[in-house]
Parts: C-alpha cells; structure tokens; sequence
C-alpha cells in the first residue's frame, strides 16, 4: 500500500491501484496511516515542501474518484497533480467543484513581473533618507548594512536621555531583516515599517513600533538585559515579551490584526484587555468590532514568508492574491467574485515567476484564464 500511496501522490497510479487506494482509506485508521506516511516521507524539506494532511476523507476520497474518472477519459494526461514533488513551484492545490472544465484560453501575457528583492529605505533621526538594497552599503556610528540587512551596534544609553528613532520601510516587492542595538532580530515583509530607537535606555522597557505591514520578531532576552521588557506597539495593541519569538500580521488594507507565538510567552494587551498566549497560540484582533479570538495554528503557515515560502492553509484565492500583489508589487482584478473564494492548500517558493504561479493555479481549475498588463494582473 506504501508504493500505491506513493505512486498516487506521484500522479503515477493506475485506474485499479486508485481502486484498492480507495476502498482502504474507507477505514479511519487507514486514513491515520496514510497522514503518517506522508508526513514521514514527504516533510523532506520543510523549507521547500509541506504537504497538507489536513484533508477530510470525504475531501481525499473525491480527489481520488475524481482522478479515477480523468483515467477513464484520458489515461496519459496528468489532470490532477495533488503533489507537484520536486520542482521549482510545490503547490498542493484544490477546488471544491471538481466536476468543472478547465478553460483552455491563452493567458495575455504583456509584460514581466519582477520576484521580490531585499530592499528598504532608512529614515534616520535627522529625517534622511538613505535607500538599502544589494550593492549599496551604508555606514554612522550607529548601523551598517551591505545592502541586504541592517545593522545596529550592540550598545545601551546608560544615562537617561531623549531617544532617537529610526524608520525602517520596506515597500511592495521587497522585504529586509534587521539586528537592533539590543540583538533582537527582525524579519520585515513587503509593505511594511517599523520604528525603532537607535540604542535603548538601561533599565528601561524596550519599546518599538510596528507602523504597518508584517514583522517577524526574535527577541533577546530580557536576561540579557537586566530584566528589560520588550514590547511592540501597533495602533490599540501592546505586545509584551521577556524574549520570544513571534509573528505580527497588521497591514493597513486588513481588518485584523494576527499575532502568532511561535516560543516563549506574550501578553497582548488591548483596549483594558490581556490575552497571555502560549506556543502554537494566535491571536486575532478585529479591529472594527475590538473582539479577539485565541486559537491553536500551525505556526508555519504564518512565519514560512521570512524563509523565502508563503504557506497557504486553506485560504482564499482573494487573500492569497493579496499576500502575492505585496511581494510582486502588483495590482490584482477579479472579473468574477465567485472564484475569490476558491479555496487552495499550497507552497510556493517566493522566488518562482509569478506565470507560473498562475499558470498552475489555472491548470488546478480555479480560474479560466488570466493577462499581466501594466503590473496588473486580471483573473476570470
């Protein structure tokens, strides 16, 4: 069963193997195993690969039939690639009306879409400006960065005086990471910008701000800091650490605001209200209605972004073109809002083409067709 269970994932599996697949998954400690081995034999790379094994059997069971029936009609096409393993793009997608045609219309294709890059720009205390990406260093007394991370020298004001912050912007279709003066490590998404000090006061709480956008924090510990709180501030919301690592989600065009925990403990502090999260914990705060809801995540999905991988659970085509319009600076028009809520389970490497990201997404069904013109991209 272990070599039809490859050979299925594969796309390589005969009309009578998918058969006895299908009868043996009808038991749900069968089921148990399958999950199983896919998590031992296909989480190779999780940097690269991160097959789903979320899937109900009623949702596994027809992807089967479903591939059952394209053997039928046509034995040599590969219709349904439930695992694209080894390639450039890994993407694990679905669509829950299986039984739709998949349009054969040519994608327009006027111009290329750039990937994203390290880039961002620096405001210093004076109000200068100074433009960070590859090939351009920068050096004061202060920070140095080669162009694709930022620097801070490892120093604390002993004597209290006036602090003097800093801006870190990165815009669409980039991202940077950045060391402030205290060793806490900070991954920036598309979109997004930070205000931070230049050194931070002894014996003092650590206080930085996330202005907009996304942010991944690895926060030194207050023990290295003769108990020092760290804490991010974001419009209604305090995050207060003693030296964790989290995710922050807060962009401008969303509603909510996401804090994950991947380590360690945080107290989100908002409107008279704490929430203490623990590992595996997130957050989400709307801001409309001032509500938060706690909940267990795979903690992946939200921080693969700062390892060059956006990890989609289950989400929307509307949110995951949303994540992508950011990192390929591009605008995003639906023709139809039924397929904004097409549903999707994939990787996708943040180096890959944005064609081929859509050219997949098309070959799964979940759109007809689709032009780039005028870094926009038009879905139907």
């Amino acid at each position: 069963m272990e070599k039809i269970i490859t050979k299925y994932l594969l796309n390589q599996a005969s009309f009578s193997e998918l058969e006895a697949l299908e009868l043996w998954l009808l038991d749900s400690e069968n089921e148990k195993i399958f999950k199983e081995f896919i998590k031992t034999n296909y989480l190779i790379d999780s940097s690269l690969l991160k097959f789903n094994t979320s899937l109900s059997s009623k949702k596994l069971l027809a992807f089967i039939t479903k591939e059952k029936q394209t053997i039928r009609v046509r034995r040599f096409r590969n219709y349904l690639k439930y695992a694209a393993v080894f390639i450039g793009l890994v993407m694990v997608g679905y669509f829950y009306n299986l039984g739709k045609d998949i349009s054969t219309n040519t994608p327009i294709i006027v111009e290329s879409i750039q990937t994203g890059k390290d880039k961002a720009t620096l405001t210093l205390e004076n109000g200068t400006i100074v433009s960070l990406e590859k090939g351009a260093s920068f050096n004061n007394k202060n920070a140095q960065s080669n162009g694709e991370k930022l620097i801070y020298l490892n120093n604390t004001n002993k004597e209290p005086k006036k602090i003097a912050y800093n801006y870190l912007t990165v815009p669409r279709g980039g991202q940077f990471y950045l060391k402030l003066s205290d060793e806490t490590q900070v991954w920036l998404n598309s979109e997004s910008q930070l205000k931070y000090p230049v050194s931070f006061t002894k014996g003092e709480i650590r206080v930085v701000e996330l202005v907009y956008g996304e942010a991944f924090f690895d926060v030194s510990p207050s023990t290295n800091h003769q108990g020092s709180l760290f804490k991010v501030h974001h419009k209604d919301q305090d995050i207060q650490v003693l030296g964790t690592t989290f995710n922050i989600k807060a962009y401008k065009d969303e509603s909510n605001i996401y804090t994950t925990l991947v380590e360690g403990k945080v107290a989100v502090n908002f409107k008279e209200t704490q929430k203490n999260l623990s590992p595996n914990d997130q957050l989400s705060l709307d801001l409309e209605t001032k509500t938060a809801i706690v909940q267990k995540v795979d903690v992946y999905n939200a921080i693969s972004w700062k390892d060059g991988v956006f990890s989609f659970d289950e989400k929307s085509l509307f949110e995951i073109m949303r994540v992508l319009s950011r990192w390929y600076d591009v605008k995003v028009v639906f023709k139809n809002d039924k397929i904004k809520e097409e549903e999707f389970i994939g990787v996708l490497s943040k180096n890959q083409n944005i064609e081929d990201i859509l050219k997949n997404i098309k070959n799964f069904g979940l759109v007809k067709s689709y032009s780039i013109k005028d870094k926009t991209i038009t879905l139907e």
